[in-house]
């Protein structure tokens, strides 16, 4: 039984259609990529997974449980969390604060704690007491990325987490996902860093305009498919 399987899923804006049919399986244990270009859907799909668009209920089946339609504040008790592209922390709260979010709701303990998002990425403890608007953007990163922690999530959700931040900073990020993977999570990230994400991933998903493109593991990926799949022929 796949963790989380999408069947013929579909999404809207409105009238305007962003995902056509996509079909996706997360098994226990792997990391996911999806890559694509502007525009492709990545982020959609992470957002109806995460309870924020709508779906049909049995388009979104989570350890056997079909969950589409579910909400956003379900989706999160079920063990699915999100870190969303542009981070979206509380600007008005402290680092702190915006970590203990995370963990509203939780009636498990669980592996994460303060203490251990504090070990996961030392320079948030530094600047614990911080307002969060005051953190770097890869500081920031680090903390959206706790915060999702904090609900000791089955499954994390990261859209672009490397989007706009220095290389040092992103290698530093990818250097978190082997501990986040070690504490039970499977993971499903959204890149645009093709070389990231291939680096990464048990599996590649590559969509195109709402579609799915090619999907495959990475050492089984020529470049030319990769090109091909990624901005059309």
């Amino acid at each position: 039984m796949a963790l989380i399987e999408t069947r013929g899923l579909t999404a809207f804006y409105g009238d305007f259609q962003a995902l056509y049919g996509i079909d996706l399986r997360l098994e226990e244990g792997e990391t996911l990529a999806i890559i694509g270009a502007n525009g492709a859907g990545k982020s959609t799909f992470l957002k109806t997974i995460a309870g924020l668009l709508a779906a049909t209920p049995e388009s979104v089946v989570y350890a056997g449980r079909p969950i589409g339609g579910l909400s956003a504040p379900q989706i999160v008790r079920l063990g699915i969390s999100l870190v969303p592209e542009g981070r979206r922390l509380f600007p008005s709260l402290s680092v702190e604060e915006n970590l203990a979010i995370g963990a509203y709701g939780r009636h498990d303990c669980g592996y994460w704690s303060l203490a251990r998002i504090y070990e996961l990425f030392p320079a948030l403890a530094a600047r614990r007491r911080a307002p969060s608007h005051t953190l770097s953007g890869g500081e920031q990163q680090m903390a959206a990325i706790g915060r999702a922690l904090m609900a000791n999530p089955r499954v994390l959700l990261c859209d672009e987490v490397s989007l706009g931040l220095a290389p040092v900073v992103i290698r530093n990020i990818y250097a978190a996902l082997p501990r986040i993977k070690a504490s039970g999570s499977s993971i499903i990230l959204v890149e645009q860093d093709i070389v990231q994400a291939l680096q990464v991933a048990n599996r590649v998903y590559c969509f195109q305009e709402g579609r799915m493109s090619l999907e495959g593991r990475p050492a089984e990926l020529s470049r030319d498919q990769i090109h091909t799949a990624y901005f059309g022929a």
